[in-house]
């Protein structure tokens, strides 16, 4: 609070200021100097200024400049009696008069004309709160007395009511795939004039207590795209209500706001997302409220402020009119637009699945006859796929199409199991005719007769017909034994020989190759059996 010296003529005798500093009555102390005013102080400290026009309280009094002083509830001062309370030196009577605060700021330090300074610090500061409580109290009475809170400030005037605004973001997230919704935290701020609510007095504006909310109008602002908002109330509400002497009205208030937010994700992991914020009038339409964007600085964040999925790109704002059934409303939109790190599915998800695809290729250096190694390890590398699959998919909702991180895995599906579709035609051409081979008497006796009657040369023309692919085979066939005639000996008798030879994987290529993979394939058993007749 400001310091207010009272100025006495020295003429005026000891007992005279103690009776005026400790009595309750009135005492009037006329100054030699001035021939226009007549100070008047009581035991409070409490200061009265008498012109001619009048008789009022100092703290009360409004100079709005040297030659014209007037007030809201106290008459005209003339000049002369502000002149009469400066000093000798080159200091104004605006040192001594506030017209900001309305208020007496400065006093005089020392003598002019027997003019004395004398102090009333603490009586004096404990009037001038006195007197500003009841000054405020007195005020709203005033305006609020006649106030219709339901009818909008321009009512009745024809042009609508223009309600700026602004927001300050503090945080912002989580962003959710599943929900497709976003939250952030800010301070929500409103402004808009009331001309019923302006006045005139020692202060500049008012702050006032959340329970005024309920006695003047205020916009009926929700968000278009809201699914759930609240406002702060720890340890009260957080909410501001602040009135200047034109009736602008500033309203702010901390919001926590959950807003719908479309996604398309045919990109994801690698897609960008803009995210509005979609607010307006409930039931005004745009004849009587209209909403602005109060700056080119309306939609502002604290600094360091970050997202743990996105990157904030840009945040481009706008005011349109929204028409719906009851008619044209004014909106006001802000758009965040954000781009997805990529970094979390790169180690969570690609890479795993990479190093997955090759070690599936390591069944190809595996031998063919290892069946169980390749077949497990084929296995094993599919149920990991499959695992990492859902796990990735269990925050994303259950779109329509297919994103391209559901494409990757499903590349990588492929890979593995074409590596066990790979050994399974492996092992089904190399296995055909498996067991032991019986040649008849008749294909035996051919291949003798070709060959000049050796068994040898026969088995080799036998090896010969078949491909490159061998394995060891053991067979069984009769081998008639040759009989010495010159002897004289006995007919010749069948002998028992078993041979082992080289046995064929595949035939000749009678078949072409893509016909013989769709009979595999279709497991036809009329070409196995004829396979297994041709090894």
């Amino acid at each position: 609070m400001l310091l207010f010296y009272m100025i006495i003529i020295s003429g005026c005798k000891w007992p005279l200021l103690t009776k005026a500093l400790f009595s309750t009555e009135k005492l009037n102390i006329k100054c030699s100097i001035s021939v226009y005013s007549i100070l008047q102080v009581d035991a409070k400290g409490a200061i009265y200024l008498t012109t001619k026009n009048g008789t009022f309280p100092i703290s009360l009094t409004s100079l709005k400049s040297r030659d014209d002083a007037t007030s809201q509830h106290t008459p005209s001062i003339l000049s002369a009696t502000a002149k009469n309370l400066s000093h000798n030196t080159s200091e104004t009577e605006h040192d001594y008069w506030d017209s900001s605060e309305m208020l007496l700021s400065n006093y005089i330090n020392g003598t002019y004309d027997e003019l004395d300074a004398f102090t009333l610090k603490q009586n004096a500061k404990r009037s001038i709160n006195d007197a500003v409580s009841k000054n405020i109290t007195m005020v709203l009475e005033n305006l609020l007395k006649n106030y219709e809170n339901s009818q909008l400030p321009t009512h009745g005037k024809g042009y609508p009511t223009v309600v700026q605004t602004n927001i300050l973001i503090r945080s912002m997230g989580p962003v959710s795939e599943l929900d497709m919704d976003y939250s952030m935290d800010c301070y929500f701020r409103q402004y808009w004039r009331d001309t019923r609510l302006s006045f005139l007095g020692p202060i500049r504006s008012l702050s006032l207590s959340i329970k005024m909310l309920e006695r003047i109008w205020r916009p009926d602002t929700y968000f278009y795209n809201g699914k759930h908002s609240y406002v702060h109330t720890i340890t009260v509400p957080n909410k501001l209500l602040r009135i200047s002497q034109h009736g602008d009205i500033l309203y702010s208030m901390r919001l926590t706001i959950k807003a719908k937010c479309p996604m398309e994700l045919r990109n994801f992991p690698m897609d960008r997302q803009s995210c509005p914020l979609i607010l307006g009038s409930y039931a005004y339409s745009n004849q009587q409220l209209v909403y602005q964007w109060q700056n080119s600085q309306s939609v502002n964040f604290v600094p360091g402020m970050t997202l743990s999925q996105f990157d904030l790109i840009s945040f481009p704002y706008r005011n349109f009119t929204f028409t719906r059934r009851e008619g044209e409303f004014s909106v006001l939109q802000v758009s965040f637009n954000l781009q997805r790190h990529t970094g979390y599915f790169l180690i969570q998800v690609y890479v795993p699945c990479i190093l997955i695809v090759v070690l599936s290729w390591v069944s190809f250096w595996i031998h063919r006859e290892a069946t169980s190694d390749r077949v497990g390890l084929g296995i094993t590398t599919v149920l990991t796929l499959s695992t990492i699959s859902l796990d990735s998919r269990t925050d994303l909702p259950k779109v329509r199409y297919a994103t391209a991180l559901d494409w990757f895995l499903l590349m990588s599906f492929f890979y593995c199991i074409a590596t066990l579709l790979e050994f399974a035609g492996v092992h089904y051409f190399t296995k055909v005719g498996s067991g032991e081979i019986v040649i008849d008497d008749a294909e035996w006796e051919e291949l003798i007769e070709e060959v000049g009657g050796d068994a040898f040369a026969a088995r080799q023309l036998a090896v010969r017909r078949r491909s490159s692919a061998r394995s060891t085979t053991n067979f069984s066939f009769t081998l008639p034994a040759q009989s010495n005639q010159e002897d004289g000996g006995a007919p010749p008798e069948q002998t028992a020989v078993r041979l082992t030879m080289e046995r064929t994987t595949q035939t000749e290529r009678r078949v072409p190759r893509w016909r013989q993979l769709l009979y595999c394939l279709a497991g036809d058993d009329r070409y196995r059996r004829q396979r297994q007749v041709e090894a």
